[in-house]
């Protein structure tokens, strides 16, 4: 298994443009990178970047860089930490909420219906991070690098929705037991289907709603079979975790990590971050027609906000029902460490 892997992966030398202040000082390494999915913006305009050409460029041609997608491997996203742990590969990069079968408190990472904005979705990962580096080590045999965001999983409706109560009762197409554990307590029904399927089943009426990112959403043309979009993060942000193979972290050489450690935070963390609300804004006004829209043509969708009176019932649900789920399957202390840190931040605590 691991020789097939190692065989897909495609590296690219790319020549040293600028030096880093300690580019001289760094021993030769050779790195195999796994990336996230390879059609969405955290990879073609981050990721790709920064293992190709920044960091060998930085380096002053000191780190060589082989890199593919899990998709391009033909690996489920929820395989990679389990095949970076085995040393298949050495950085790999997946959404945290697809490996909470392996660690299920790690879905404690991606809260949703709490942050309503980028940065309230960092100060929560920010105050998780201490604790995500503990279950990367402890489950994965990684150490993490960085934790960036995807752009908000918000709601497309092919029905009349005003607020929070206008989904009852609707058939709704969500990710996650977090997500569907709020669509019961809301009298809706959570509905399992792939991603392809969801315009077609959005037309015949199969389902009433669908979750998914606003660029998503429109890149794959939802908007021609729905009507409504309300912005409302029903998926959370679906952040990505990047790590590395622990026996891989420990055998570089200090100033390598160093050099990793600072780089992967300058130029993909932090820009992606900032370009996550803006990103959302962008998508937004390609969806409904309320802006330019550099993507393409406009499409013209009714956009649905929440009052504050449907905001505070969300975070009542999550207090009651859907922490408490999430800390009882998490087990141990883990409500006790999401109370002090994620919930502390944001002032949302798991119910008794």
């Amino acid at each position: 298994m691991k020789s097939i892997l190692r065989n897909l992966i495609v590296g690219i030398a790319c020549s040293p443009i600028a030096l880093s202040a300690h580019a001289q000082d760094l021993p030769e390494t050779s790195l195999n990178v796994v990336g996230s999915w390879s059609n969405l913006p955290l990879y073609q305009e981050f990721e790709k970047k920064f293992w190709e050409e920044t960091v060998p460029a930085k380096s002053n041609g000191a780190i060589s860089v082989a890199m593919t997608t899990f998709d391009q491997m033909g690996v489920a996203g929820g395989d990679v930490f389990r095949l970076l742990g085995d040393g298949v590969f050495d950085v790999g990069t997946t959404v945290g909420d697809y490996t909470v079968g392996d660690a299920p408190e790690l879905e404690g990472l991606d809260v949703p219906l709490i942050a309503m904005d980028a940065a309230t979705a960092r100060e929560m990962v920010e105050s998780a991070k201490p604790w995500v580096a503990d279950i990367m080590r402890d489950r994965f045999n990684s150490h993490v690098l960085m934790i960036a965001p995807h752009p908000p999983q918000i709601v497309f409706c092919n029905a009349e929705v005003a607020n929070l109560g206008d989904l009852a009762g609707k058939k709704i197409r969500g990710s996650g037991r977090m997500t569907s554990l709020f669509l019961e307590a809301l009298g809706a029904e959570g509905i399992t289907l792939a991603f392809s399927e969801v315009p077609g089943a959005l037309e015949r009426g199969v389902i009433d709603c669908a979750v998914t990112g606003a660029g998503s959403g429109y890149a794959s043309g939802w908007y021609e079979s729905s009507t409504h979009l309300v912005n409302l993060p029903l998926g959370g942000w679906d952040p990505a975790i990047s790590a590395i193979n622990l026996d891989k972290w420990e055998s570089l050489d200090p100033a390598v990590q160093s050099f990793l450690s600072e780089q992967i935070v300058t130029e993909i963390e932090e820009p992606s971050w900032a370009d996550a609300n803006g990103a959302l804004a962008r998508d937004i006004a390609c969806l409904t027609g309320s802006g330019e829209c550099a993507r393409g043509p406009a499409a013209s969708m009714k956009l649905v906000e929440l009052s504050d009176e449907d905001k505070a019932r969300a975070v009542s649900i999550l207090e009651e029902k859907i922490l408490p789920d999430w800390a009882n399957r998490a087990g141990g202390d883990w409500g006790t460490r999401w109370n002090d840190t994620v919930g502390a931040a944001l002032g949302v605590k798991i119910g008794d």
